[in-house]
Formats: structure tokens, C-alpha cells, sequence
């Protein structure tokens, strides 16, 4: 973990406020939770920030406390990040102005947000509006066959028609999807095993902003998967605007 944020250190001092068209993205990954607390919270930030230094696309920066991520959020701060990344953050975490911040994602900036993100500011309805879904419950964790809805979006592009993986499986509310772009999901509930419609993953605008969501990501072996890593790093270019 420390060289995983002296690596991330390193690569936020690279970056300025101004940047050419063609110099990589900032982008800030939050893993502040009020609620509960995932321990595959620092897997999930050191990939993150190691597929971004392995393709050049983006430099990461981490709000890893309450001080760092009400001064990292701060609509000034803001001006110097192409987007923001919710890695299992959970409850009403501290942005320094929650309103701002949409506003911020809403002018034309990325927001992905994995795994428990959508456990995030449940009594806050513009952002259960932004994000197109919120966690509702799950059951034990279990094996499941996702359908691959997109064969030919970034974030889902090699994953085939469907694949099998072991996780644990959200199931939401307050999601429309006519209101988002499904990119995987499932056919029938993944512990009782009745035909429906259960989401995992979509992306959806905001205003001029790109958001991808994706549900998977609880456990350290599926988010050090190869196929999840490029799933996340094809959903993240798309939000930044590179795919």
C-alpha cells in the first residue's frame, strides 16, 4: 500500500490545473466510506491508479480522509481533475459541496463509480439521479452468468456474449433503464434464481458529464481479474472522454 500511494503521490504532482489536449487526464479516486467499509478498498485504488500509469491515459491523485477529500472537492480543486472515481466509497461522505460537485460532473466531467458507490448518499436524490441507481440489498455471495448487453462498448468490448463470475451481487432501486445505457446484467435473480432483470453495469450522461457504474468489484481476486481490469479501464476512458 505505501508504494501504491507513493505512486499515486508521484503521479498527482505531475499534472497541472492546465493541461495540453493531449496530456493525460487527472483523475481523483475517493475511497471515503461512512458506512461500510470494504477491505479490498486499497486493491481497488491500486489498480486504478496502475491501469492509468500502464496506458498514459490518466494520472491519479487519492482522497483517501475526511480533510483530503473536503479539500480535494472544493469547486476550485475540482478545476484541476477530467474526473472522479467513487471506489466503494459508501454513506454521506464528506464532499465539500455535494451540489457543486454534480454541477462539476454536469459541466462535462467523468464520473465512474465501482462496486458500493450506489451505497453512496442514499437520502441525496440528485445524486441517485446521476449514478441511475441505488443498492438496495444482497445476498450471499455466488456465481452467476452475466449477459453481456453491449458487445461493442469499451468497458464490455472482449467480454463475449456472457461470462461467469463469483461475487457479491447488488440488486437496486430507484433505477430506470430507459434511463441508462445497459452494458451487463442478469436474467434471473442471482441467489433465488427467478427470471428478471437485474443490472450490473451501464453508463448514462449527465448533462454534458459521462457516468459509468459498475456493480462488481467486491471481492480482491475479481477486481485483480484481467477482464475486470479492462472493464474498468474501458468504462474509465469512456468517461473521460477517450473512447
Amino acid at each position: 500500500m505505501a508504494a501504491a500511494a507513493a505512486l499515486v503521490c508521484l503521479c498527482a504532482s505531475a499534472a497541472a490545473p492546465s493541461r495540453a489536449a493531449d496530456a493525460p487526464k487527472k483523475l481523483l479516486i475517493v475511497t471515503v466510506t461512512k458506512g461500510f467499509h470494504h477491505d479490498s478498498i486499497p486493491t481497488l485504488e491500486r489498480v486504478v491508479a496502475q491501469l492509468g500509469m500502464e496506458s498514459g491515459a490518466w494520472v491519479p491523485d487519492a482522497a483517501r480522509s475526511d480533510e483530503e477529500l473536503q479539500a480535494k472537492t472544493a469547486p476550485s480543486a475540482l478545476d484541476g481533475y477530467d474526473g472522479v472515481v467513487f471506489a466503494s466509497t459508501t454513506g454521506d461522505i464528506p464532499l465539500a459541496d455535494r451540489d457543486a460537485f454534480l454541477k462539476w460532473i454536469e459541466a462535462g466531467h467523468g464520473f465512474i463509480g465501482l462496486h458500493s458507490a450506489s451505497d453512496t448518499f442514499h437520502g441525496y436524490a440528485p445524486y441517485i439521479s446521476m449514478i441511475g441507481g441505488e443498492f438496495d440489498s444482497h445476498g450471499p455471495q455466488v456465481e452467476v452468468n452475466v449477459q453481456v448487453e453491449d458487445r461493442a462498448h469499451p468497458a464490455t468490448a472482449g467480454l463475449g456474449k456472457s461470462f461467469k463470475v463469483y461475487d457479491e451481487i447488488y440488486q437496486f432501486k430507484s433505477f430506470s433503464r430507459q434511463l441508462v445505457h445497459p452494458l451487463i446484467s442478469l436474467d434471473r435473480h442471482p441467489n433465488e434464481g427467478t427470471p428478471g432483470y437485474f443490472p450490473l453495469a451501464w453508463t448514462k450522461s449527465y448533462g454534458k458529464g459521462r457516468v459509468f457504474y459498475t456493480a462488481l468489484g467486491h471481492r480482491e481476486d475479481v477486481i485483480e481479474a484481467p477482464w475486470y481490469k479492462e472493464h474498468v479501464r474501458g468504462g474509465i476512458l469512456w468517461a473521460l472522454g477517450l473512447r
